[in-house]
């Protein structure tokens, strides 16, 4: 059976109902919900007519950004137009599931405890597997199901339509293939991630990053990294310029080549009257190649405390009644 057949399988949408003037508003519900055990609720996929305008993306061609050394960057701005961009927002920040993830970690020595300072929640599954009919997680090599501890611990699940229909569409539009999805939701000025390069083991050697925006916007801040602890700098690293992208709904950054081993990245606090900014989620496809990616992946961003929802009352992620 084929990998494709086997992950239609669970996003396979109701027949689609001819258009009239009595449904047409109609347009503006989801067709069927994506579901699988590992969903802590079911998934809805897109409208049909947000289904439509993702599968005609991206708006205009990418840019290069090439002009630092070991710099290699397309950029899309944008990649979806403002008026979907808005409405993809709003749909996947009351669909998905998100989670405030805690762990300890040793830095220099010493145990620290993380909070980490955003929502997060993951999808996906790496290289050396893929998900049967049923859902379960099957070995490539062996076509068996798998009984992998890395998974028993952190349970992986597919991708959901509502995302993979963007997934697909980047993967056209960039040539690159991609098996997990983790998304970010930066509920305002205050939520951030620290500079850090994805230059993991498990993404193989000079990963592409497709990395979407969407709601406020936001700065990207690009460094080169220095060079190792002890070793005189070259002028390759001396010779770099930091950058700041600024990042509007839409837009998207595709990080390539030499980027990941070379460049950290990062999105830095706002202050002031730009602290409460009404939300930012950003959206990144990645190729994990080994079982170890799936678990980090997992625990680092789904973990073990409650999923949260956003509430559209209280306009706020809440933990959902049972």
């Amino acid at each position: 059976m084929s990998q494709k057949r086997t992950l239609d399988a669970f996003f396979s949408s109701a027949p689609k109902r001819q258009r009239t003037q009595a449904n047409a508003s109609d347009d503006d519900e989801p067709a069927d919900k994506s579901q699988h055990a590992q969903y802590p609720f079911p998934i809805a996929t897109l409208p049909p007519s947000l289904s439509n305008d993702v599968s005609s993306l991206p708006t205009r061609p990418g840019r290069s950004v090439d002009d630092q050394p070991d710099l290699d960057l397309l950029c899309f701005d944008p990649y979806v137009p403002g008026y979907v961009a808005r409405r993809l927002f709003e749909f996947l920040r009351a669909e998905l599931p998100f989670y405030r993830v805690e762990y300890d970690i040793k830095r220099g020595g010493v145990e620290t405890h993380v909070r980490t300072p955003r929502w997060t929640t993951v999808f996906g599954l790496d290289e050396t597997s893929y998900f049967d009919e049923y859902g379960c997680v099957v070995d490539k090599e062996t076509g068996m199901r798998t009984a992998d501890k890395r998974y028993e611990r952190h349970p992986p699940r597919p991708i959901p339509a509502c995302l993979d229909e963007l997934r697909r569409s980047t993967e056209a539009a960039t040539g690159c293939k991609f098996n997990f999805c983790l998304v970010n939701y930066y509920a305002s000025g205050s939520d951030s991630i620290s500079f850090h390069s994805d230059d993991e083991r498990f993404l193989g050697k000079d990963p592409a990053i497709a990395s979407f925006s969407l709601g406020t916007r936001r700065d990207f801040l690009l460094k080169h990294k220095p060079p190792p602890h002890g070793q005189a700098a070259d002028s390759t690293a001396g010779s770099a310029k930091p950058l700041k992208i600024s990042l509007g709904s839409g837009d998207m950054v595709l990080m390539r080549g030499k980027t990941q081993s070379n460049w950290l990245h990062s999105i830095p606090k706002r202050t002031g009257k730009n602290k409460d900014d009404g939300g930012r989620i950003n959206i990144t496809f990645r190729r994990a190649m080994v079982k170890d990616g799936t678990e980090n992946y997992y625990n680092y961003n789904v973990g073990s405390g409650p999923v949260h929802r956003w509430d559209t009352l209280t306009r706020q992620m809440t933990v959902p009644k049972p």
